[in-house]
């Protein structure tokens, strides 16, 4: 069965036992947290489309960790102004492993 849900303002793709790395939410390892925006269910008959959501159907998901994505460097430079400058950016991300999917009603 798959699904897309809106997770955080984003679409994601998402498959029974996968796991998808999201923005950061709240809570810790293990919790599990019930994702409500299901915009579409394929369950290998009939596909689901949601107006903009499926009333009833839910994804239920465990958090896996939290972590710190790569460095992004951002720089500012002015062109014979002798101004540069650097800073670095790492956004936080949490790990989801998507239990199963149910469609309701």
């Amino acid at each position: 069965m798959r699904a897309i849900v809106r997770i955080g303002g984003r679409q994601y793709p998402v498959e029974e036992g996968a796991r998808v790395r999201v923005e950061h939410r709240p809570g810790e390892p293990g919790d599990r947290i019930e994702l409500d925006e299901v915009l579409f269910v394929h369950d290998g008959e009939a596909c689901r489309i949601g107006t903009p959501t499926l009333p009833g159907a839910k994804v239920v998901a465990a958090i896996e960790d939290h972590g710190r994505a790569r460095k992004v460097m951002v720089t500012r430079f002015r062109h014979r102004k002798r101004y540069l400058k650097r800073r670095g950016h790492r956004q936080p991300f949490t790990t989801l492993r998507i239990e199963h999917i149910e469609i309701g009603s």
